[in-house]
This record gives C-alpha cells, structure tokens and sequence, in this order.
C-alpha cells in the first residue's frame, strides 16, 4: 500500500489536458514501474483504461491504483509476445469500450546481462527482440484497424537511450528498441493522413521499482555524472511525457522520438 500510495502522490503533481477526458486508452506493460505511472496520469485526466501486464498480483495493484483516484478500468493479463494474446486483449477492449483512441505499446524490458556480440545465446537474443519489438509490432497491429475505422486517435512507443546511443544495454535490446523506433516512423508516414498520430518516448535510466531495488545508492552517485540536468529520471517523467504526446497540444507531432533523458541524449 506505501507504494500505491506514494505514486498516487507523485501523479497528483502531474499536468492535466482537457481534451483526454472521456478518451479510452490501452496500456501494454501498465502493471508497474512507467506504465503503471502512466495509466495513474491518464486516469487523473478522465481517460478510461485498459491496463496490460504479465503479473497477476502486479496487475491487480495497477487497476487498484486508478480505481483509488476515481479511474474507469480493467485489466488483461496477456503476453504481447503472443499474437493470439494480444488478439484476445483486443476483442475484450473493444467489447468493452470500442475501438480506444489511444494505444500505448510499453510492454517489454530488458533481457539477459551485457555480453560480447559472439558470446550472445540464441535464447536472450530471441528474448530481447520478442518481448520489445515483436510485442510492439503485435499491438500496433491488433488495435490499429478500429483506431483506422474512426479516423483519429494517436499511438504511443516505448525505445529506449539504449537505442540511441551505444550503452552498456544488452546489445538485442538496443537492437530491439531501435527497431522500434523505425517501425514507429514507418506507421506514422502510413496512416498520418487517415487521422492517426503515431510517436515514440524514449527514456534514459528511470528510477522504477525494479531498478531502485538494484542499483545501490553509490552506483546511482555515480551514474549522475552522465546526466547534465543533474538526476536520474522518474516515472512520472515519461508519464509528463506521454499525456503531452497523446493530447492536443501536439496535434502538429508525428513521427517524432521524444528522448525524456535527463540531457544524457542529445540528437
């Protein structure tokens, strides 16, 4: 509950647009970290939600999150890895809530430990591409023939610093999530004239549970060097990021990577 509790309290602080209110967005990876951030920030400006993860009991405490704050929701448990999952989450969405005006494709993460190029298994290089870039390109495409049918609606993509610059990120993840980026790009020059936005957040090293619990204090000291504005990034900062890539106020935005990186990016 002191989790919930504390990112309820940091969304509160969170921007809000009008123009989201009443939309009905997916969520894919919204059981923790950003994207349970994010579905937090779009459930304080009236969007209504379908949030996605793996985890049972991590989904469970998402939907809790958003329904604590007044948020309309449900949740699916799929594997976006899998098509028929995916297929599965698409049909209960639009049953529910019809065709969503917003899809955010954020499931995926990274897999396997930094390795030399020849010393990579076939198993975390399929991992990496599978749960990132084959779990976005399954999403995209499920949900995009509804979003195509009424004309309007924006996309959202998750990449990462790792596809930007060479890092010490898994090489298959980097690979995975800059082909993400190319895919986003592709579907943006595809369907910008049927009325559909389609860009892309790309985060540098964000303070999620999952990495507060395994970088020790003095490896986060440490890594601050790399930032010029001083801090590591938090959720909120991608779910600032996102509410402006989805609302009005970047009607004239497509295509674009939008690197919420603390100044570590610069392109």
């Amino acid at each position: 509950m002191a989790n919930v509790d504390a990112l309820t309290a940091r969304s509160a602080a969170l921007p809000t647009f009008a123009d989201l209110h009443g939309k009905v967005a997916v969520v894919t990876g919204g059981s923790r970290g950003i994207g349970a951030a994010t579905c937090l920030a779009l459930a304080r400006n009236g969007v209504r939600l379908v949030i996605n993860g793996r985890d049972p009991v991590a989904l469970q405490a998402s939907l809790a999150a958003v329904q604590a704050v007044g948020g309309e929701a449900i949740s699916v448990a799929a594997d976006c890895s899998v098509l028929a999952q995916v297929e599965h989450m698409q049909a209960l969405t639009e049953a529910h809530f019809g065709a969503p005006d917003f899809v955010l494709a954020f499931a995926g993460g990274g897999t396997g430990r930094p390795a030399p190029l020849h010393d990579i298994t076939e198993q975390d290089w399929r991992s990496s591409i599978d749960n990132n870039l084959t779990s976005t390109f399954f999403t995209l495409k499920c949900f995009l023939p509804g979003m195509l049918a009424r004309g309007s609606g924006g996309m959202l993509t998750m990449a990462s610093a790792g596809a930007r610059v060479a890092s010490g990120a898994p090489a298959g993840y980097g690979a995975a999530k800059a082909g993400i980026i190319m895919l986003t790009r592709h579907l943006a020059q595809e369907v910008g004239r049927q009325g559909l936005r389609v860009n892309c957040v790309s985060p540098s090293a964000v303070l999620t549970e999952r990495t507060r619990a395994t970088l020790s204090p003095e490896r986060q000291a440490q890594m601050l060097e790399g930032f010029p504005l001083g801090r590591l990034g938090t959720p909120e900062d991608i779910a600032a990021a996102s509410l402006f890539l989805l609302s009005d106020a970047s009607a004239w935005i497509t295509g674009v990577v939008l690197d919420v990186a603390g100044g570590r990016v610069m392109v």
